[in-house]
């Protein structure tokens, strides 16, 4: 899948020491970037340059993201883009099979 415009690519929290993975993706980064989370990078693989940011609410049932923003477009709304909501066992259990995958992947 290639996202709109080829402007970002994936963002794997371990290699760029965010932390672990389920705790990056819950908005409990180990790097203090502010209350927003980086959930895409840019397509070099530099997250900093074209961070796609979000702000993510964990709740026992739900996950939501919203208030999406990219830091270096400032005149870019996203207000239309969200909110999403997630089943939270289902977005913890896909983010252990990511995470996994990943894993193994590196072995």
């Amino acid at each position: 899948m290639k996202p709109a415009g080829d402007a970002y690519g994936d963002l794997i929290p371990e290699f760029f020491r965010f932390g672990p993975m389920l705790d990056h993706f819950l908005g409990r980064s180990t790097i203090p970037v502010g209350p927003k989370t980086p959930v895409l990078g840019c397509e070099c693989g530099a997250w900093g340059w074209w961070p796609l940011m979000v702000r993510i609410t964990a709740t026992a049932d739900l996950v939501t993201w919203d208030a999406f923003e990219q830091p270096h477009r400032t005149t870019r709304y996203y207000t239309a883009f969200g909110p999403f909501h997630f089943d939270r066992h289902q977005y913890d259990d896909a983010l252990r099979a990511l995470s996994a995958t990943i894993s193994s992947d590196n072995r």
